[in-house]
């Protein structure tokens, strides 16, 4: 989101002095919309394309959460007549993977549905592993949502390949090395309390202790070492070419 916002307020510096209102509104319109058809619509078609190839007849995938490209690229497999299985791996206390699960089980793909407590169980059955990510840090971090890093790590002690499907413009030059210096932080309610357990309430009062603090982190940081494999519209890479992506992306003058 962070080049999306650099690309806008980069178009709107360089706007003609002499527009009106409606023109230089009318020119950003159509900035924006080129930047979504180009940098966010046909990417995500030029990822599925290219992660397709990777998928056999037979694979056992496995992903985590929910993510719109994993989500197409499988869309597209099970279009193509290929027989494979999905396993989602959920964690509260968003519990995204049950929507992903949802409209996947409605196309007729073969699922299995698990939390993350049992990903160590269900690795030694999974072929491949596929997962989104909010950005990728120029180090090569995986930069997504919170309990990537456990899946990835599991995937690579199983010696289970892990594919990264991230548009180009989520590529950051910013480097990271864990997930603490910089990170969102979610509400804390949310993981003290279990949805339909009314029984467990055990720190319905946690408020009111002074030595309690409770911290609910909306993403992590996956090392390069964990990943395989980054599927971007630049092609298939490995994460110790993100800085030349980056870089190319500087080229095009559409962020800085």
């Amino acid at each position: 989101m962070g080049n999306a916002i650099r690309f806008l307020k980069n178009r709107i510096a360089n706007l003609p002095l002499n527009l009106s209102e409606f023109e230089a509104k009318a020119s950003l319109q159509s900035d924006i919309d080129r930047f979504i058809n180009e940098k966010i619509l046909l990417a995500d078609k030029v990822i599925v394309k290219h992660a397709v190839t990777k998928i056999r007849d037979g694979d056992v995938l496995l992903t985590y959460g929910s993510s719109s490209a994993v989500e197409m690229i499988f869309s597209q497999a099970h279009e193509l007549d290929i027989q494979f299985q999905v396993v989602v791996v959920d964690s509260r206390p968003k519990l995204e993977g049950q929507l992903l699960l949802r409209r996947l089980v409605a196309k007729g793909i073969s699922c299995t549905y698990t939390h993350i407590n049992a990903v160590s169980y269900i690795m030694h059955e999974v072929t491949r592993v596929f997962l989104g990510a909010a950005s990728v840090l120029c180090n090569g971090t995986v930069y997504s949502r919170v309990g990537t890093a456990c899946v990835a790590m599991v995937a690579h002690a199983f010696r289970v390949p892990v594919l990264v499907c991230c548009e180009a413009y989520k590529f950051h030059e910013r480097v990271q090395l864990d997930s603490i210096c910089f990170n969102e932080l979610g509400d804390p309610e949310a993981i003290a309390k279990v949805a339909g357990r009314r029984e467990i309430s055990y720190l319905n009062d946690w408020t009111n202790s002074e030595n309690l603090q409770l911290l609910s982190l909306m993403y992590d940081a996956t090392p390069s070492d964990y990943v395989s494999m980054i599927i971007t519209d630049f092609g298939m890479v490995p994460p110790t070419s993100v800085p030349v992506i980056v870089r190319e992306y500087c080229r095009e003058h559409l962020y800085i």
